[in-house]
């Protein structure tokens, strides 16, 4: 399978996030995608540079304002008298306010939902260049191969239209959907990293032209906690067009795959010819942000099993954390869906 990667996503390298309420290292580090990398150079998969994708392409998806805010957050933080080395808002609006702010400090809040992605010097080259891979990707299986992967680092599908967060700046899979949509063809996202494609869902929510399905966690108790509930099936035009099949903590391979193949079955009946996949590998039962007690061979039969969907498949990565069978993740997915 031909694989979409650039080093320079590994410019992207945060010291740290909050997690109830400690200052730790951050799990989204440039090791994700080395191992990643590594695995599937190894296995002898076609490794191909992304095309830089058109502007257009990215301001289809996110607010001119937030595309602003990202490209220069870092520089304007630095000229604050005592700055901290990443941009980590410490205020927000809340529910009960809502102005758009002037000062650095202000517009930090606002576009970033919560501390687990902070801005350095390379965040947004890094970012930049993933929605290219993913952008690289659905050309690829738009203009001639069957499916693509892209290795997307940082992921996205946490971003909304005009906000940060869970690790994600801009959202890879929602730009090269749009993408796909405006070539003309009936496009569909199935997600099934361990925690619900949010961002994704808020930006299609009220949109019939996209499918969305997240196969995540039961958020009761887990991020993203205010979204991803079975009762939320889009607004307006969008309304039955988002189908969330949340799942309970230590659900196990048998029951994820079935609701692999019910989001299918779902898929076809909605009329999708070109898939985009929301790859997370975090729901392997070792991953350290996991819950779901998925195994290495659990990937490799959800790869055979979407490998069924007739028709093109992009499969963009996302989450996915450092264990010691993250590689083989990825490799038996693949494997999975290569050769059933």
């Amino acid at each position: 399978m031909k694989v979409i990667y650039s080093p320079k996503q590994e410019l992207h390298a945060p010291e740290s996030f909050i997690s109830s309420g400690r200052v730790l290292p951050s799990p989204e580090c440039p090791e994700r995608a080395d191992r990643l990398f590594a695995a599937v150079r190894a296995e002898g998969h076609e490794i191909v540079a992304p095309e830089p994708a058109p502007d257009s392409a990215i301001s289809a998806i996110h607010s001119i304002d937030y595309l602003r805010f990202l490209e220069t957050a870092h520089s304007r933080w630095q000229g604050l008298p005592t700055p901290s080395p990443e941009v980590i808002a410490n205020v927000h609006p809340g529910r009960h306010m809502g102005h758009y702010p002037e000062h650095i400090i202000g517009q930090a809040g606002y576009h970033m939902a919560d501390t687990a992605c902070p801005i350095g010097a390379g965040t947004w080259e890094a970012a930049r260049v993933a929605a290219d891979c993913a952008i690289t990707a659905v050309q690829d299986v738009l203009q001639s191969s069957p499916s693509a992967y892209a290795l997307c680092r940082p992921p996205g599908h946490h971003a909304y239209h005009d906000q940060a967060g869970g690790f994600c700046f801009l959202n890879n899979v929602a730009i090269a959907a749009d993408w796909v949509r405006r070539d003309g063809h009936r496009a569909a996202i199935l997600d099934i990293d361990v925690h619900h494609g949010n961002g994704t869902q808020g930006i299609f929510y009220h949109r019939k032209d996209i499918y969305f399905v997240s196969i995540h966690a039961d958020p009761s108790n887990f991020y993203p906690f205010f979204a991803g509930y079975a009762g939320e099936r889009g607004a307006g035009e969008g309304l039955g067009f988002n189908l969330n099949l949340p799942q309970a903590p230590g659900t196990d391979d048998e029951a994820w795959l079935e609701a692999i193949d019910h989001s299918l079955v779902e898929l076809r009946r909605n009329g999708t010819d070109v898939l985009l996949l929301s790859l997370g590998l975090d729901a392997q039962e070792n991953d350290p942000l996991g819950v779901l007690k998925i195994t290495t061979e659990g990937f490799r039969r959800a790869g055979a099993a979407i490998s069924s969907f007739d028709g093109p498949v992009a499969i963009i990565q996302e989450g996915g954390y450092l264990c010691d069978e993250l590689g083989a993740n990825l490799v038996a997915f693949l494997d999975g869906f290569e050769n059933g």
